[in-house]
């Protein structure tokens, strides 16, 4: 079992082992996709949790009961066809090859299940062409 959530924090929890024992807990593969804490260590992280179905629901179950709060990866690709010049800079610094190029035809397509909202084609997009967007709500 696979699934990206997101991760939220308060500032108590953000300063204690929490991913640390959910690893040694749960024996789960956990993967940091993306994190932010502000100035008053409030924060969240977006993983992806790895492992079979009774230690994924053991990992959430251990994320709940310390207050973490735990909701699924809300991630969509917002493409703005009339903005893309098909320049394929995306393409070449994607980590996972969710972008991609077609040689022949030279136009950049995308493969959702791929993406691990890494970030890097919003600093490469010379036109600002393509968003990587998941919904978060305010940090708790």
């Amino acid at each position: 079992m696979k699934n990206r959530v997101v991760l939220y924090f308060s500032a108590v929890q953000s300063e204690q082992p929490i991913i640390y024992q959910l690893i040694k807990n749960t024996d789960l593969i956990v993967n940091i996709l993306k994190a932010d804490i502000n100035p008053q260590k409030e924060g969240y992280l977006v993983v992806e949790l790895e492992g079979d179905k009774p230690h994924y629901e053991a990992g959430i179950k251990f994320l709940e009961n310390l207050g973490v709060i735990v909701e699924p990866l809300s991630q969509t690709v917002v493409w703005h066809d009339e903005l893309c010049i098909q320049c394929g800079a995306c393409a070449s610094f994607c980590p996972t090859q969710a972008l991609s190029i077609e040689r022949e035809s030279m136009i950049v397509s995308f493969d959702n299940s791929r993406c691990v909202v890494c970030g890097m084609c919003l600093e490469c997009c010379p036109t600002l062409a393509i968003k990587l967007h998941f919904e978060l709500k305010e940090a708790v």
